[in-house]
C-alpha cells in the first residue's frame, strides 16, 4: 500500500454535536493547501484525518511541509498502510522504518486498537513486534521511557498503520470555523503576529493597511504585502485593502492638538476598518496592540480608540512582551521582512508628548471641526484591493 500523511487532531475532537462541521473545514482547508502537491483523498474517521495520495505523481515532501501549516492539525505523521495482521505490521514497521531503526540506539513500540475485533490487545502486538524487531536489530535497546525512536502501530477501520515520531503541527482550530475578522497589518513585528495567532483561532481575515505616500514609500507597502504573502501558508489566500491614509493625516496634523494625533489618528484606522469590515461580512477588527508598548497602547488610549466601533476588538498580543512576539514572529517567517528599513505611517507626524491617558471627552471635542464621514467615505472609495496568495 502506498505511503500516506495522518494527520491527529487536537481540541476539535472535543467538540460535541458540532465536530462535524470543524471536520468538514479543516478538510476544506487541506484540499485548497493540496492542490499544488497532486490529487488527494482527504477523509476523517476516529480523530484521524487521513491524507492518501490518489497517484505516484504526488509531491509527498511538499504535501508534508503544507499539512503543518494548517490550523486544526496537532500531530502528522508519515505511514505506511498494511494489512491488520500482526506480521504484516512486523514486516511493513522492518522496511518502511529499518533505516531508522538502524540508525537509532533505543526503541519502543506503541499501539493502538481502534478496531477493536483485532485479536490482539494493543500490548499484546506492542509486545510482539517490539520482541521481533529487537531480534531483527540486536543493537537496539527497549527503552519504554525515553526511546530515541518509537514505533507506532495502529489499527484502523480500513487498514493497519506503521509510523514513527509524528511532528508537531499547527495546533488550534480550522480557519474560517470561527469567522470572519479586519486585521490592521502594519509593516511592523506585532500586527503580523496578532494576526497569526487569531487565524489560529479558526478566524479568516481580511487585512487593512494604510498607506501614506508620499511620506511613506512604494517599498514600504511591497513590504507589507510580502508579510501577506508569508501569512498565506498559515491563514489562506488574503486580500489587503489598501487605504489611502495621507488626506487624512494632513488633516489632522492641521485641525487637531499635536498631542492627541496619534490617538485621533487610530480612531479613523478604526473607523476604516469597521467599513470594511461591513463591506466583507467580516464580525470583529485585529490589531496588535500590546499593553503599555507604546502611548497609543495604553488602557485609556486604547479605550479612546476602541470607542468608535460597535465591533469586538480582538487584541491577541495585549499580554505579551515584545521577546515573546519576536519569538512568534520568528517562528511563522514574519520577523525579517518586518526589520526591513521602510517607513510606516503610524510614524508620519508623530508627536513629540503624546498624551498617554487622553479622555473621551478631549478627543471628541478635537474631532468636533472634521467632518469624519465624508473622510472615512473619501478613504474608503479609493482603496486598492491585492489579492495575495502563496
Amino acid at each position: 500500500m502506498n505511503e500516506m500523511i495522518l494527520l491527529k487532531l487536537g481540541e476539535m475532537v472535543l467538540k460535541g454535536l458540532n465536530r462535524r462541521s470543524f471536520e468538514d473545514k479543516l478538510q476544506a482547508n487541506l484540499a485548497r493547501r493540496l492542490h499544488r502537491c497532486g490529487q488527494f483523498r482527504i477523509y476523517t474517521r476516529q480523530s484521524t484525518t487521513y491524507v492518501e495520495p490518489k497517484d505516484d505523481s504526488c509531491d509527498m515532501e511538499a504535501a508534508l511541509a503544507a499539512v503543518k501549516q494548517v490550523f486544526g492539525v496537532v500531530g502528522v505523521s508519515l505511514a505506511r498502510a498494511c494489512e491488520k495482521d500482526k506480521d504484516a505490521m512486523l514486516e511493513t514497521a522492518k522496511t518502511y522504518l529499518g533505516e531508522r531503526l538502524l540508525a537509532a540506539r533505543s526503541f519502543k513500540v506503541e499501539s493502538k486498537r481502534a478496531d477493536k475485533s483485532f485479536p490482539m490487545t494493543s500490548i499484546q502486538l506492542s509486545q510482539y513486534v517490539g520482541g521481533e524487531l529487537h531480534e531483527a536489530f540486536p543493537h537496539l535497546k527497549a527503552d519504554m521511557h525515553h526511546p530515541e525512536l518509537t514505533v507506532y502501530l495502529e489499527v484502523r477501520d480500513f487498514a493497519a498503520y506503521v509510523h514513527a515520531d509524528p511532528e508537531p503541527g499547527a495546533g488550534g482550530l480550522p480557519v474560517g470555523i470561527n469567522g470572519r475578522a479586519v486585521s490592521l497589518l502594519s509593516g511592523g513585528i506585532d500586527s503580523p503576529v496578532a494576526s497569526w495567532m487569531i487565524a489560529k483561532r479558526g478566524v479568516a481575515l481580511e487585512m487593512v493597511h494604510f498607506f501614506s505616500y508620499p511620506y511613506t514609500s512604494p517599498e514600504a507597502k511591497d513590504k507589507v504585502i510580502e508579510l501577506a504573502r508569508l501569512l498565506t501558508p498559515w491563514c489562506g489566500r488574503l486580500t489587503v485593502h489598501v487605504v489611502p491614509f495621507t488626506a487624512i493625516q494632513e488633516q489632522l496634523r492641521r485641525s487637531c492638538p499635536e498631542e492627541l494625533f496619534t490617538v485621533i489618528m487610530r480612531r479613523f484606522m478604526m473607523r476604516i476598518a469597521q467599513a470594511v469590515a461591513l463591506r466583507t461580512g467580516a464580525k470583529a477588527l485585529v490589531t496588535g496592540e500590546c499593553l503599555g508598548q507604546v502611548a497609543s497602547q495604553t488602557m485609556e488610549a486604547m479605550t479612546v480608540t476602541g470607542g468608535v466601533t460597535s465591533l469586538p476588538v480582538l487584541r491577541p498580543c495585549i499580554g505579551l512582551d515584545k521577546e515573546e512576539i519576536i519569538t512568534i514572529a520568528r517562528r511563522i517567517g514574519t520577523f525579517e521582512t518586518s526589520i526591513l528599513p521602510y517607513e510606516d505611517c503610524c510614524t508620519v507626524f508623530t508627536p513629540r508628548h503624546p498624551r498617554l491617558r487622553p479622555l473621551p471627552g478631549e478627543v471628541e471635542a478635537a474631532e468636533a471641526a472634521l467632518d469624519i464621514q465624508a473622510m472615512v467615505d473619501q478613504a474608503v472609495a479609493g482603496i486598492e484591493r491585492v489579492q495575495v496568495t502563496w
